[in-house]
């Protein structure tokens, strides 16, 4: 099916609140892709988090937090409502920073004997996917599958206290199916939902799948593979880079943000060269949509809680270039 909008039924959905979530059933969809990001992390069932992965909870007063499972399930039920009769495959999950204790009877045993029943476990941070194939759009002969995910963090939070507001990251954008690379932009980002409880999060997550403007959205990536840069604007937006990298705060905060690291920029130069899909060609001249995923791409790398508002920083980024080809206006990384 092709990119359509959100009738006005589910958008009148948005303004209720959300009083009570239960928890989601099983499906026997298949599950969205895991390789949407990459760096330390690794792919977890939400079966297994909902199962063998203990709650952290506030140390001072022994309030739950929110856990994985019911973020997880939350958007999950949310993303039903809005985008019910849609293919929406089940959520694709990855975790890392795993933080491990141990049952109290199993004091001063030496770790290597523990049994596995003696052990505890929960990751620090966690993202999640869903993608909805049944809306989608081409950019560039690469399929774009309406994606909705989220962030969470624990080393956010100030779980030495007693229960506060906690700290959520959302996000509705695209997924690139030739790279599972994430197209997510500011109008599909929020980048610190606070909240107290799961029908305060519900309501964030309706707010934003209700105010998406998918057409809007994907009219930001339609112009990008006519826009060209040569070999050499190229190597002047990575030189550039690396001076970005090290300059003082004062000069930098006067310039478009830079959104990878020194780690990252490396990776894109390799694969401005050797990337089957998104290399350059045979001049050395590179579309912008090929760059973006460039970008994108490299930014898999970026550890969990900083992986979403780089992906936002990078279509920014290379929106900033676009619109300053086009209308021949300045821009420090390619002036």
């Amino acid at each position: 099916m092709e990119l359509k909008k959100v009738n006005e039924t589910d958008q009148r959905m948005v303004n209720p609140i959300v009083e009570d979530v239960e928890p989601i059933k099983e499906s026997t969809q298949e599950t969205s892709d895991v390789h949407f990001m990459a760096a330390n992390t690794k792919p977890m069932s939400l079966e297994d988090i909902a199962s063998k992965h203990t709650i952290p909870v506030f140390a001072k007063d022994n309030e739950s937090t929110i856990s994985h499972q019911e973020f997880i399930e939350t958007v999950s039920i949310v993303t039903e409502k809005i985008f019910g009769g849609e293919q929406i495959l089940k959520p694709a999950v990855r975790v890392s920073h795993p933080i491990k204790g141990r049952i109290p009877t199993a004091v001063g045993k030496p770790a290597k004997e523990l049994l596995e029943h003696e052990k505890t476990l929960y990751f620090e941070r966690m993202a999640f996917a869903i993608e909805i194939p049944s809306i989608n759009d081409r950019v560039a002969e690469n399929s774009l599958n309406l994606t909705i995910g989220g962030v969470r963090a624990y080393n956010l939070e100030n779980l030495y206290s007693k229960k506060s507001e906690e700290r959520f990251k959302l996000f509705i954008g695209f997924k690139n199916s030739v790279c599972t690379n994430l197209c997510i932009s500011t109008d599909g980002f929020k980048t610190d939902v606070k909240v107290r409880t799961v029908a305060e999060l519900a309501n964030a997550a309706f707010n934003l799948m209700g105010n998406f403007n998918v057409y809007k959205e994907i009219e930001k990536f339609n112009s990008l593979p006519q826009t060209m840069i040569t070999e050499q604007q190229f190597a002047q937006i990575i030189g550039r880079a690396r001076m970005y990298q090290n300059m003082p705060y004062k000069n930098k905060k006067e310039l478009p943000q830079f959104p990878l690291s020194d780690g990252q920029v490396n990776l894109v130069v390799k694969d401005y060269y050797s990337d089957e899909s998104f290399c350059r060609n045979d001049l050395g001249n590179i579309n912008l949509w090929k760059l973006y995923n460039l970008f994108t791409g490299a930014n898999k790398m970026s550890y969990i809680d900083n992986f979403l508002d780089r992906n936002v920083r990078c279509q920014s980024f290379v929106g900033g270039l676009n619109e300053a080809i086009e209308l021949n206006k300045h821009h420090w990384f390619v002036s």
